[in-house]
């Protein structure tokens, strides 16, 4: 990639693989070139080797290059969500730049729909994701016109303690796939810059349905 354009750069961490996005994009004509998204299968050697990996695919001294950044926020492993969140938060501040944040849920659903999974069709359809230690998280989404990919959160990932409790509609699995769900959130990055969104990095969160602090007993 050449420094002549604008750079959208998007990190997605919600599973053990972290994936890094990079989208060029002129500023003068429409064309977009392909992106660029690399994956790291990393696990809990996140913390360490985050800023490495970032810099195998951008490196820092072409950050200032990056005119917009985009995070998925989870739900996701709490330290592995946490850290490009904050990453991701630090760089769109010191640079000054828009910071979208989004939900991991709705890139699967987007990539669903866009590869024609049964059910990912239907009005509302509910994502699930079965956790180790017994219970599950389920978010609700459907067909959005005025949305970016026309697909809408109608109810955000949230803990159920069983399937009796899940929103109705067709049930399908949350399952994450990291580069390819880096490119629908590149994709909500790039639209989003055309469209001059605002997007201050203050309101990006990470999304922790369950605690990451055990209750006492």
């Amino acid at each position: 990639m050449s420094g002549t354009a604008d750079l959208l750069l998007a990190l997605h961490s919600s599973s053990d693989t972290l994936a890094v996005g990079l989208q060029e994009w002129p500023t003068v004509t429409l064309a977009v070139a392909p992106p660029v998204v690399a994956e790291f299968p990393l696990g809990r050697t996140l913390s360490t080797e985050l800023f490495a990996c970032v810099e195998q695919v951008l490196p820092a001294s072409r950050w200032r290059e990056i005119s917009r950044l985009a995070v998925a926020i989870g739900p996701g492993g709490f330290t592995g969500t946490r850290l490009t969140v904050v990453m991701a938060r630090t760089l769109a501040q010191q640079l000054a730049i828009p910071l979208d944040g989004v939900g991991s849920f709705l890139l699967i659903a987007r990539r669903l729909r866009a590869q024609g999974v049964p059910g990912a069709a239907a009005e509302r359809f509910v994502l699930v994701q079965t956790l180790p230690r017994h219970g599950l998280v389920a978010g609700c989404y459907g067909a959005g016109p005025a949305y970016p990919g026309g697909m809408v959160e109608l109810q955000a990932p949230r803990f159920f303690s069983s399937e009796q409790d899940l929103p109705a509609g067709p049930r399908l699995e949350a399952r994450v796939e990291a580069a390819a769900d880096t490119v629908q959130l590149l994709e909500i990055a790039t639209e989003a810059a055309r469209a001059q969104r605002p997007a201050p990095w203050q309101a990006v969160l990470p999304l922790y349905p369950t605690s990451p602090v055990e209750p006492r007993p």
